[in-house]
């Protein structure tokens, strides 16, 4: 059964209180509008492509990792089903999905928390069993034993006794620790490695479904809020909030046959806890045999999250429509006899690709056997009878194009001139930055057919212009005023980037890329350098760089609008490392996956940090490389270091005197300064040297520089001709105003108190 629990926020209100338009309805139906809507839903979602559900299943990770769940789990996890249906190998599949904590400071996990692969059926455990028994027998191992847990819906953590630090992206996760001083409780103490932050769930139930959405929403509102409200924090005095070890949830340990045999009564038995449960956990126990199974980017090989299937039921299709997505792939969709499914009748099922309707004999009279997991979206299960009338276009169905085949799929190759691509992908822009309404698919197309295809185009448009298109003054009023605050509102650069919708810059994608790229170098970065960030390989380097070439004047068109981007601060120690500047001191002759050489390299690039400047780096020369305090031999390096330093003078400059707060690493003893931890805002004209100077001096010093001044800034720095409106406001909200000579006084006198 779904639980469905009422909105609320534990630091207040997460979710903006907006008038929904037409363009959510995807969103009104997921979190509790009328029943009757439900069949909107799935005829919808079974019309995506691939790349616009992967895009769709982002922007729900979001909000569930943020604690305003728009969908359930068990909606979610149907929907991540069907894109593993439709794209097994789909980019957004083969990694975690990431969670940010953006106040936080991110740390590197000692061992990758990566996510889990699941099962909804026993022939999908049965698989799962036959794989681990099969590496046994090849290990001589002759009795394999399978641990099975309860699957905690929480926020997952590693706790080491010093740092509890959240998932993140499996690799780097933030450092949530403070949340045991809100009040946490740390069942069986410090200390106790892999586990979930988690609410009672009868506490819950019986004090909190009124005020909190879902039991998730109240932990992460705790763990990511300054402060948190009433209700949360009687909550945590009363002990209702736990890192639950998962060492500590009851178990089961038996054979493979046991396991398989008894897995319904298990799944009774050990979900019958007192936190929210969202199915089972089944590993392999054998230390050994985890090793030799090892993992993927997304999961380990030895663990399986067992969870229930959905209701089937059988139907026969009447007709196959393909429809062309953003990127030009055709889906087709089975128009199929009403029938009844889990309280929903369903008209609509998704065909998944060519090659399935190929291969299936899928068209009309088939008769098929399909399934609605997660009461969400219905899929194929099976062709019980094949159709006799089974054809593949030749032409796209939007603009005649002649199609091509591309793996499993067909696509439109007019990406300029396809009406529906077109339209798909303006769509995608107004529904990913998320600050637009109005623009739903139907004003899309009215726009796309009144001549305006380009973003361009529609961002010029005056109320007039769209009277004159045939919208009422009403509508004409709303959409210029919505695209006017789509502009001057906050808004992510990854989520400006990944609006262009750029088959391989998802949102995550997107951030992990400017965490080390900026934005205004993205246009011209070569693909070796996105190659040499963790996450990105070298053929899909080679891709993007190709579809940020195809889409540059309009993403430097667009950028040039005056979009208020909250930019993501890039590390300088990674933006180093993906010039290849260090990449010398990770080819020496040892063995090391990707990961370990960039670590390598980072180490270097961090020493490099600690000494110079990034714009003072191209310039050092090898003696002096040679000197850097780093624990690795940099002599046989160093002439290669400077010479690949030097080749990029002048690009690391130019980084340099971006208006960005780069992320540097700390002071080799930061606690010795005034400026350990505090963050801080320069503003005005400095005496004592240029603002960037001061503030790569405050980073060597330990603090977080911030280019603007908000509640949790520490000091603004003032240099001359600064407005009284700045300091007001900064006054306002508790934050010291220091001059220029106050601040120095701060840093000497600290300096001789020590």
């Amino acid at each position: 059964m779904v639980r469905r629990f009422k909105s609320g926020a534990a630091g207040g209100s997460f979710w903006p209180a907006v008038a929904v338009r037409a363009v959510l309805v995807v969103i009104l139906i997921f979190i509790g509008v009328p029943r009757e809507m439900t069949q909107a839903l799935s005829d919808e979602l079974t019309s995506l492509s691939a790349d616009d559900l992967a895009e769709r299943l982002e922007t729900f990770n979001e909000a569930y990792r943020s604690g305003t769940p728009l969908i359930s789990d068990a909606e979610y996890d149907a929907l991540v089903e069907h894109l593993r249906a439709i794209a097994p190998h789909h980019p957004y599949l083969q990694s975690v999905e990431p969670e940010v904590f953006s106040a936080k400071r991110q740390v590197r996990h000692p061992v990758p928390m990566l996510s889990t692969e699941k099962a909804y059926v026993v022939a999908g455990l049965r698989q799962f069993v036959g794989r681990i028994q099969k590496k046994a027998v090849e290990l001589g191992i002759d009795a394999v034993a399978f641990r099975v847990t309860p699957k905690l819906d929480g926020l997952a953590g590693r706790d080491d006794g010093r740092i509890l630090a959240s998932r993140g992206d499996g690799l780097f996760g933030y450092d949530i620790t403070n949340a045991f001083e809100k009040g946490v409780v740390a069942l069986g103490g410090r200390g106790e490695a892999l586990g979930e932050i988690v609410v009672s769930l009868s506490y819950f139930e019986e004090n909190l479904a009124d005020a909190f959405e879902h039991p998730r929403n109240l932990v992460v509102g705790i763990v990511s809020s300054e402060t948190v409200n009433e209700t949360a924090r009687q909550a945590l005095a009363d002990g209702a909030v736990r890192f639950v070890p998962y060492r500590s949830l009851p178990d089961w340990t038996g054979s493979g046959a046991d396991l398989l045999a008894r897995i319904e009564d298990l799944y009774t038995e050990l979900t019958a806890v007192d936190y929210p449960t969202d199915g089972l956990v089944i590993e392999a126990t054998d230390q050994r045999l985890r090793e030799a199974m090892g993992a993927t980017r997304h999961h380990y090989r030895w663990q399986i999250a067992y969870k229930r299937r959905g209701d089937t039921a059988v139907t026969r299709v009447e007709e196959v429509i393909w429809q062309v997505g953003r990127t030009g792939v055709l889906t087709p969709v089975m128009v199929v006899e009403p029938v009844s499914l889990s309280g929903a009748t369903i008209r609509r099922v998704t065909a998944h690709n060519a090659e399935r309707v190929e291969k299936d004999r899928i068209g009309p009279g088939a008769r098929i056997e399909i399934i609605r997991s997660g009461e969400v979206i219905p899929k194929i299960e099976q062709v019980l009878a094949p159709s006799d009338e089974v054809a593949l276009p030749r032409h796209c169905p939007s603009c005649g194009t002649p199609l091509e085949r591309e793996g499993p799929f067909l696509r439109c190759p007019n990406s300029a001139g396809c009406r529906d691509q077109i339209v798909q992908r303006i769509h995608h822009w107004f529904r990913t930055i998320g600050n637009a309404d109005w623009f739903g698919v139907k004003t899309v197309e009215r726009l796309v057919d009144q001549g305006c295809g380009e973003l361009e185009k529609i961002y010029a448009l005056t109320v007039e212009d769209y009277q004159a298109m045939g919208f009422g003054p009403g509508q004409a009023a709303n959409l210029a005023e919505a695209v006017q605050l789509s502009r001057t509102q906050r808004l992510e650069d990854w989520r400006f980037l990944a609006a262009f919708g750029l088959p391989h810059l998802g949102t995550g994608d997107s951030r992990r890329l400017l965490q080390v790229i900026p934005l205004e170098l993205l246009v011209e970065t070569p693909a070796d350098q996105i190659a040499r960030i963790y996450g990105f390989a070298e053929r899909t380097s080679g891709d993007i760089v190709a579809e940020i070439a195809a889409q540059s004047a309009q993403i430097t068109a667009m950028r040039q609008r005056g979009f208020n981007l909250e930019r993501t601060p890039p590390a300088a120690a990674d933006f180093i490392v993906s010039l290849g500047v260090c990449e010398d001191v990770a080819s020496d002759g040892g063995t090391r996956t990707k990961k370990e050489k960039i670590q390598r390299q980072q180490m270097l690039a961090e020493a490099l940090l600690r000494r110079w400047s990034l714009a003072e780096i191209g310039g050092v020369t090898a003696a002096q490389v040679r000197e850097l305090p780093v624990e690795m031999d940099l002599k046989p390096y160093a002439v290669q270091i400077a010479e690949k330093a030097g080749r990029h003078e002048a690009l690391l400059r130019r980084a340099a005197s971006l208006d960005l707060d780069w992320h540097y690493p700390p002071s080799e003893a930061p606690a010795a300064s005034a400026l350990a931890g505090k963050r801080i805002v320069f503003t005005g004209k400095m005496t004592g040297g240029s603002r960037e100077q001061m503030q790569a001096e405050a980073r060597r010093l330990g603090a977080v520089v911030q280019t603007a001044v908000g509640a949790n800034t520490d000091y603004l720095v003032c240099g001359e001709k600064v407005g009284a409106v700045k300091t007001a406001r900064a006054r306002d909200l508790g934050v010291t105003v220091l001059d220029e000579t106050t601040y120095r006084q701060l840093l000497t006198e600290k300096a001789k108190g020590d």
